[in-house]
């Protein structure tokens, strides 16, 4: 055999023809890729089984507890509600009681007050008979700078007789920094006159509104009462201004 310089010799072997040995590999080869194929479906199903019941207990046990907890909630939110609503039951128990009370201790100092009052029209003392000014009240209505007012003008005597006369009814203040002096009538449409008529037996109420101008600051009430008759008695009295609260 001549050799041929400068190439590579390679040896050569004598394979058999086996057409049918090559289509017999082919075959297990793709019969191999199909049972890993169907293998890995159905782990692969299978444990997506598993995992979907993992789940699915989980979820179950999930809703179990988001029941129980949702229902441990509305029970608290219940018992805050029943806690505050008896807190305010209490509240406003107390409130009233208190309020009661109060009421009770008004009417208390107002009955005492109405028996000293008679007490003292029906059994005066030696040095406190005649023609009295008796008590003054100036509430608020609430309403800017109008006033109610009640005065009490009676007879402290034994034997009572008709008693005529009048009442002069002043307040005294300042209007800016000048002094004024302001009669009822001025400031009330309950009074026409500057010299209220008197005439009562045991006891006479003037009461009414009256409202203050703009502007006006009130110091005191100024009130002279004069009966007439030959025993005629002249009684003054200075009033503090002092407003209660309606």
């Amino acid at each position: 055999m001549v050799a041929v310089k400068g190439s590579k010799q390679y040896k050569m072997r004598v394979v058999p023809y086996r057409p049918l040995y090559a289509v017999t590999i082919a075959a297990v080869v793709v019969a191999l890729f199909i049972v890993a194929v169907l293998g890995t479906y159905q782990y692969g199903n299978y444990k997506g089984r598993e995992l979907q019941a993992e789940a699915i207990a989980e979820r179950d046990s999930l809703r179990v507890e988001v029941r129980e907890q949702t229902e441990d909630a509305e029970r608290l939110r219940q018992e805050v509600a029943n806690l505050k609503l008896g807190a305010q039951v209490d509240r406003k128990a107390s409130e009233d009681v208190r309020t009661e009370v109060i009421d009770l201790k008004n009417k208390v100092a107002e009955l005492q007050e109405v028996i000293s009052f008679y007490k003292g029209l029906m059994s005066p003392t030696a040095n406190k008979r005649g023609l009295t000014i008796g008590s003054l009240n100036v509430i608020s209505t609430g309403a800017g700078r109008r006033y109610e007012y009640k005065l009490v003008v009676q007879q402290l005597a034994t034997n009572h007789k008709m008693l005529s006369g009048f009442l002069n009814f002043k307040i005294v203040g300042r209007q800016g920094e000048l002094p004024m002096t302001l009669s009822l009538k001025d400031v009330s449409d309950n009074v026409s006159y500057d010299n209220i008529k008197l005439r009562f037996k045991y006891f006479q109420t003037l009461e009414g509104q009256l409202v203050l101008p703009d502007g006006f600051e009130p110091q005191r009430i100024e009130l002279l009462a004069k009966s007439s008759g030959k025993d005629s008695v002249t009684v003054e009295k200075k009033f503090g201004w002092l407003v209660q609260e309606s």
